[in-house]
């Protein structure tokens, strides 16, 4: 299995200020800053992943937190002065067990069959059908469907770098996993799942459920 590391990035209330953290956007632009790029333009536009997946944990009045999985060591700070950043390298043991407690940010979308465009899936119970589905066929593990909750559904709306309008479904997803195919699985976890993963969607947060041999 390729190295992962685990990170977390603390921005206090100045760091959020100084770096303009206003957006959707202006976290990604802040996130990848950490990382030296390693792909081609080229490879941008294709399919080569970045290997970075994060996700916003969001913040209070004095500051915000960002949780990161990635295929490289991070910097230290942003711009060598603002915020801290928390790393340690992934066990490998830690994608060995059977079934965790995961909890998600997704961008569901599907493509719709007539116009071949991807739509977006709204609400509740469609969003906890389509992650049920995608889990099995496309993830590496199924759902148990009596812990599956589908915490907040919210529509983000930014602008990219060249000034584009984006529009980005994102669904808190949480619940017990059990894992079928274990090279998927790693797979998912190393590059997150679904779409929006360069803005903060994808990434699995587990816990390993461990069973207590004297229950």
């Amino acid at each position: 299995m390729t190295e992962l590391y685990a990170s977390a990035l603390h921005l206090d209330r100045a760091a959020v200020k100084a770096l303009k953290i206003t957006d959707t956007y202006s976290l990604h632009r802040v996130v990848y800053s950490l990382f030296p790029d390693v792909r081609s333009e080229h490879e941008k536009q294709s399919h080569i992943q970045s290997g970075i997946v994060y996700a916003d944990q969001g913040g209070d009045f004095h500051g915000r937190k960002v949780l990161i999985v990635s295929d490289r060591q991070p910097l230290a700070q942003v711009d060598d002065q603002h915020g801290e950043v928390i790393c340690k390298p992934i066990a490998e043991s830690f994608l060995g067990y059977p079934r965790y407690r995961f909890k998600v940010q997704v961008n569901p979308v599907r493509k719709d069959k007539q116009s071949g465009k991807r739509v977006a899936v709204k609400g509740r119970a469609d969003t906890a059908s389509w992650f049920m589905q995608r889990a099995v066929k496309s993830w590496g593990f199924e759902v148990d469907p009596q812990t599956l909750q589908v915490d907040t559904i919210e529509v983000l709306q930014f602008k990219d770098k060249i000034g584009r309008l984006v529009t980005l479904g994102k669904a808190h997803i949480q619940g017990q996993l059990t894992v079928t195919d274990l090279q998927q699985f790693h797979n998912s976890f190393k590059n997150g799942i679904g779409k929006g993963r360069a803005f903060g969607c994808g990434l699995l947060q587990i816990v390993p459920i461990i069973d207590n041999p004297f229950a």
